[in-house]
């Protein structure tokens, strides 16, 4: 739909105006970090922030929430959960927004997973360019995820006096609806955008040692590769990783019943692939018992099987898995001795085969 042209002064004033329409959430600095979190006025968020603790799928996919009550003294009455805040989501950084291109695919386009979609049809997603890396643990340029194309609402590129408003989509188009503090762009607006977007791409660096397309390759081959039972050994098992996932959805169903049998609840929340109880079934039987195999479940859904069934990889290299590890297990340093050890494994057998 084009550019439009923000001047900064009045982006605060665009928020204003956004508040008195929707929830409004954003990056909120706390303790030394950032979450995102619900804000009244411009100066609650920095969207000039590294990254947030949790991802902002949050807003999408809570961590616990109520899918249906019933009440079997009223004739087996059964209510789903509906009523959900038209929400915009402000600042959001890129690989982010993948990340929700990804759970979009899982829970809409794949089974309609209606509170899902509820919520994606009254959330608007605005986000902003990343122009130089958040931290050194992200490797988003790997993962292809540190500029997008699409999957926003409305996409603001800094321009240093003012900011490049890219509409994306129709809800995006309603978001400035109203509010006359946006203009035109001229040439020199688009000639400085390219000029932005060119000076970015050298401040971020290549942090795999082959290219991301050879990832599900590599997996395939590495399956009974030692290194899964090393990180096994050094894991706690405390599913921090999945917890600060973007990506990661996986949820227990339970229901909770009041004492007199008669009324209750259903309702989900997130789960881990890295608790020992996760892979548990009838019989006792766990088919992932070892810390070890869960690791390399962990990282063949990221690098695989996700883009074998979705046509998207699971990981968008936004690093937060790696900051918050407390034994340091990184998908950088995983993948990259994988192909370490595949690549000598190689060269031996090429030695061998040579001598023989």
């Amino acid at each position: 739909m084009g550019f439009k042209i923000l001047p900064k002064e009045r982006i605060s004033d665009w928020v204003a105006f956004l508040i008195q329409q929707y929830r409004v959430v954003g990056p909120c600095p706390r303790h030394g970090q950032h979450v995102f979190g619900e804000i009244t006025t411009w100066e609650d968020m920095d969207i000039d922030y590294a990254t947030s603790v949790i991802p902002p799928k949050k807003y999408l996919l809570p961590m616990e929430e109520d899918l249906f009550h019933f009440d079997v003294s009223e004739g087996g009455k059964v209510q789903i959960v509906r009523g959900h805040p038209k929400t915009v989501i402000f600042g959001m950084h890129t690989c982010d927004l993948h990340a929700i291109q990804l759970l979009d695919r899982v829970f809409v386009q794949d089974y309609n997973d209606q509170h899902y979609y509820e919520r994606r049809e009254d959330t608007f997603l605005v986000s902003i360019e990343c122009l130089k890396p958040c931290m050194p643990d992200s490797f988003c340029k790997d993962m292809g995820t540190f500029t997008v194309t699409d999957g926003y609402d409305i996409h603001l590129t800094d321009l240093g006096d003012s900011y490049a408003v890219d509409i994306g989509t129709l809800k995006g188009a309603m978001l400035l609806e109203g509010f006359g503090g946006v203009h035109e762009a001229s040439e020199e607006d688009y000639r400085l955008v390219n000029q932005v977007m060119s000076e970015k791409w050298p401040k971020f660096p290549m942090r795999l040692e082959f290219d991301v397309n050879e990832l599900p390759g590599l997996l395939e081959t590495s399956y009974e590769s030692p290194l899964w039972e090393e990180l096994g050994n050094r894991c706690l098992a405390c599913g921090t990783c999945t917890t600060v996932c973007p990506t990661c959805y996986c949820f227990d169903v339970s229901d909770e019943v009041d004492l007199k049998l008669k009324a209750g609840k259903r309702y989900r929340r997130a789960d881990s692939c890295q608790l020992e109880e996760f892979a548990s079934v009838a019989g006792g039987h766990n088919f992932r018992r070892q810390q070890g195999d869960r690791q390399r479940h962990r990282f063949f859904r990221k690098g695989k099987y996700q883009m074998e069934t979705h046509n998207l990889m699971g990981c968008v290299g936004c690093g937060r898995c790696a900051q918050q590890c407390l034994v340091n297990i990184t998908p950088v340093d995983t993948y990259n001795e994988l192909y370490r050890r595949q690549h000598q494994a190689a060269k031996t057998a090429g030695i061998k085969e040579a001598t023989s």
